[in-house]
């Protein structure tokens, strides 16, 4: 019992534990003491000011009970209780009539299990309330203001219904018993409960804003964001499903329980190149959890980089890294630590870019403790393993070439990350350019130029393309065809925005450049240091000594990262590290205070560390005033090979003809930029030969296949930025090769470009098998210049439509040399195949045709079937897997066995 009295002498206590947890176990004792009719919905409303502070509503509270008498009293201790427990709600979770003829009644008595229901789902049913037109825009914006908790959204969709007589109650009534009963949370600790806010409100603060590129304005990554092409990675050689292949899912399905490579592992990976949207997933999947929308079987998530891990010198505990490097909590450490030991199952730790991690992964040394600090590495390697916070879900973002076999033993499952599709691709422009006209412009020019418009997959690209819509719009002079060309595009866009108006024409003149010259040559310095040192985050230290002052900063190039740790100034960094990497090569072609004794060391250089850009470097680019002489060769060969792929692609694209003369204005001496492209041109050439010399030769009696080896794509794509037409010639010269396998090598729309720029000099046909790529219909059309030397064409997984199905007919109508083409697993339909069937009419060569798995119907076979009455030289078209009834099937293999059924 408690009497009046002895709830008013005990007033003080009562205010000190109502306010020691959140505004949401406040709200929490309010949902009880509304639905047990405690307070009168006038009362309840007096308790729900907006901008109060919490003590003073606890008082009023206290006053509004202790006048309801002894019961009111009696009732308010109860409420404490049940919010402190807060499960409870739960077992109400079926108790209520959804056909109930008094609708706000029941969400009323219902309230605390309805919030917990609500609570994950409240955007979707907000949504769905305003398509069925319960509630206004005004209303659902109202509601879904960024200051309110997932809870709090619930709780004013509750508040909506009382006072709206429109159905609204009714059908939140009936909706809300459908949606799945919510996980409890195993705990009554109110430290824990006060952390998972406070981890929600700072994980929420840092994704709400898009600052993976640009750091000079505030992108909302709800406004911004678009789905990239996510694709569950298979075993080579398991067998698959022969509709969907490989498997490809959404962001939230990330945790789906298909396609596991070892059921008992943790770890999720997800692979992408450079400029992905690796960073970008991992900030959308915060958001979500964060706002309550998605991963809520989650109630910890811990976000971390692992460029800034590797900041980090101090041995590590988990402990350590999950509060000083994510977020502290603010009470009882030790019993929150306790928890996540006890419950890892509702913990998720993120890890970016492990390719930037400068350690490679190990698993040589077991670490169990979870109090007993460790190194960086060994720490982050044992909670992948599972030997720390086994059943701790892990997501990890890398580069496909950072992934070892080791580390693969370790993963549940592999996505791979392809960047935005062609539809991505057009409403990511539109979600940029809402000003009428813009993106229809933009669009139309991705279109008709699509060179630009492969490029544009990758989401850095398309960042860029929007960034310079201007300057592609406005200014003309040919659009950027290569990666090299929209790299200077951007330098030329933060030069001009960092000039004084009027001062330079807008174009990329070499007076642009030489006015900032000593900037680039800072910035690629800082650039290219960072390379070789695995460092891509900068301290104040590190940019006084590369000489990098406040104007170089203000250039927009370096950007501000995100603390390392408490008390640590905010280190800079590069936008992105594919503009690391074009600094670093600017540098390389820049800078005229050389050292050639030096460089001829460097290509002596062996081993698996062997710096891959010393094969293109001629003896020359080595600064020798107050660095040591052996600096840029240390560099070099301790810095990561992928990074330096990406530095000499860029570099042979700034050699090309187009862009020679601009660089040669800017440096005095201009024999030193031409021995450095004869250099290049050589080595280029040089490195392809011996990649082609180590074929090893054909069985007796087959073509002579090669299987392309990791460095291969690199050299196709730093020939196709050199745009040299010669030495594409001479690079191909004596291949002999008879089958060209590239099947899983990520080959997209650039690598396409790459690889119709140098195969279509082969003198001999080719069989060019590109199967579970991502070509797509972009692809295809930058295939067409080679396809006259390819005597197969193999594209089984490749996202192909109906565009790249036209490509392919218009190219039949005139190839002499195809024999056989698959296209099976793609989503030709009856468009593509109808227009397939028009270019086979005309065709004299092709044999084989494989369309397997390509949603087609009785209409498409319609029209392949008229095809081939004036086609005799197909011998086989394969349909199989398509859909067709059985009465279909017979049909159209009596009309013509050719057709594979």
């Amino acid at each position: 019992m408690c009497t009046q009295e002895a709830f008013q002498t005990q007033r003080s206590q009562l205010v000190g534990l109502l306010v020691s947890g959140s505004l949401e176990g406040f709200e929490s004792i309010l949902d009880w003491l509304l639905s047990w009719e405690v307070l009168s919905w006038e009362d309840y409303e007096g308790l729900s000011l907006l901008g109060q502070p919490l003590s003073y509503l606890a008082r009023r509270l206290l006053d509004t009970v202790w006048n309801k008498g002894t019961w009111g009293c009696e009732q308010l201790v109860a409420a404490v209780r049940e919010a402190q427990t807060d499960c409870q709600a739960l077992e109400l979770s079926s108790c209520w009539d959804p056909h109930s003829p008094h609708p706000a009644r029941d969400l009323q008595s219902h309230r605390p299990a309805i919030v917990r229901r609500l609570y994950s789902h409240v955007e979707d049913v907000l949504n769905l309330a305003w398509e069925q037109g319960f509630i206004s825009q005004y209303e659902r914006d109202e509601i879904r203001l960024p200051i309110f908790t997932s809870s709090q959204r619930a709780r004013r969709l509750l508040d909506l219904a009382t006072v709206k007589a429109n159905g609204l109650a009714a059908f939140l009534l009936r909706h809300v018993q459908e949606l799945p009963v919510p996980l409890a949370m195993p705990s009554e600790d109110a430290a824990c409960k006060k952390y998972m806010s406070k981890l929600r409100t700072t994980i929420s603060s840092q994704s709400r804003f898009l600052s993976t590129y640009d750091g000079a304005e505030n992108l909302c990554l709800e406004e911004i964001y678009t789905e990239n092409v996510l694709e569950i990675r298979t075993e080579m050689g398991l067998a698959r499903s022969p509709q969907k292949s490989p498997a490809t899912l959404s962001l939230e399905e990330l945790f789906s329980t298909c396609g596991h490579l070892n059921e008992d592992a943790d770890t999720v990976l997800v692979v992408g190149e450079a400029g992905s949207g690796k960073s970008t997933l991992l900030q959308r999947m915060h958001l979500l959890w964060a706002s309550g929308r998605d991963f809520q079987e989650f109630l910890f998530v811990f976000p971390f980089s692992c460029r800034q891990l590797q900041c980090v010198a101090k041995p590590l505990s988990v402990q350590m890294l999950l509060f000083e490097h994510c977020c502290w909590p603010d009470f009882g450490q030790q019993e929150v630590f306790q928890f996540l030991l006890d419950h890892p199952n509702r913990v998720l730790l993120t890890f970016d870019g492990f390719d930037e991690f400068r350690f490679r992964f190990s698993d040589h040394e077991r670490h169990c403790s979870p109090t007993d600090p460790t190194s960086v590495q060994n720490l982050l390697f044992n909670l992948l393993q599972g030997n720390l916070l086994k059943n701790a879900r892990k997501v990890l973002t890398s580069r496909p070439d950072a992934v070892s076999a080791l580390l693969r033993k370790y993963l549940r499952l592999e996505i791979n990350l392809k960047g935005f599709s062609e539809e991505g691709i057009e409403l990511y422009l539109r979600k940029c350019h809402r000003e009428p006209g813009v993106a229809d412009r933009l669009i139309r020019l991705l279109k008709t130029t699509s060179a630009l418009h492969g490029l544009c997959h990758l989401p850095v690209v398309s960042w860029m393309v929007s960034k310079c819509h201007q300057e592609l719009l406005l200014h003309g002079g040919g659009s950027p065809k290569t990666s090299t060309d929209m790299y200077l595009l951007i330098l030329q866009h933060f030069l001009l925005h960092a000039s004084p108006p009027d001062s330079v024409p807008h174009s990329l003149g070499s007076h642009l450049l030489r006015g900032r010259l000593p900037t680039l040559l800072h910035l690629g310095w800082l650039a290219l240091w960072g390379l070789g040192m695995c460092c891509y985050v900068f301290s104040a230290k590190q940019l006084q000594a590369a000489h990098i002052d406040d104007e170089d900063i203000s250039l927009g190039f370096l950007v501000h990262a995100k603390s390392v740790g408490p008390g640590s100034t905010t280190p800079l960094e590069f936008l992105h590290i594919t503009f690391q990497c074009f600094f670093a090569a600017l540098y390389l072609v820049l800078s005229t205070d050389v050292s050639p004794s030096l460089l001829r060391q460097l290509f002596i250089c062996h081993g698996p560390r062997s710096s891959l850009l010393a094969r293109l470097l001629p003896t020359t680019c080595v600064p020798r005033s107050e660095r040591k002489e052996g600096s840029l060769a240390a560099l070099l060969q301790e810095a990561e090979p992928h990074n330096l792929q990406i530095t000499a692609a860029f570099l042979a694209g700034l050699l090309s003809r187009e862009h020679r003369g601009l660089l040669a204005e800017c440096q005095a001496n201009e024999e030193a930029l031409l021995r450095l492209q004869g250099r290049a041109q050589g080595c280029l050439s040089r490195s392809l030969h011996q990649h082609f010399r180590s074929i090893p030769p054909a069985v007796p009696g087959e073509a002579k296949s090669m299987h392309a080896m990791p460095g291969f794509l690199w050299l196709i794509r730093s020939l196709y930025e050199m745009q040299e037409e010669r030495l594409a010639r001479e690079a191909v010269r004596g291949l002999t090769v008879g089958h060209l396998k590239l099947t899983f090598c990520g080959v997209g729309p650039p690598e396409c470009a790459a690889l119709a720029f140098v195969l279509r000099h082969l003198r001999r046909p080719v069989a060019l098998q590109l199967d579970h790529n991502s070509v797509g219909d972009i692809g295809v059309e930058q295939l067409l210049p080679c396809l006259s030397v390819c005597k197969a064409l193999y594209l089984v997984g490749n996202d192909i439509g109906s565009v790249g199905a036209r490509a392919l007919a218009l190219m039949l109508e005139k190839n002499v040399a195809l024999e056989e083409l698959c296209l099976e697993e793609n989503h030709l339909q009856d468009e593509g195949v109808c227009s397939l069937a028009k270019g086979l009419e005309r065709n004299s060569s092709l044999k084989v045709l494989k369309l397997s798995n390509n949603c087609i119907t009785y209409l498409g076979a319609e029209g392949l079937l008229q095809a081939l009455e004036k086609n005799d030289t197909i011998l086989e078209v394969w349909l199989r897997g398509n859909t067709f009834s059985l009465e279909e099937m017979e049909r159209l293999s009596q009309r013509d066995t050719r057709l594979l059924l």
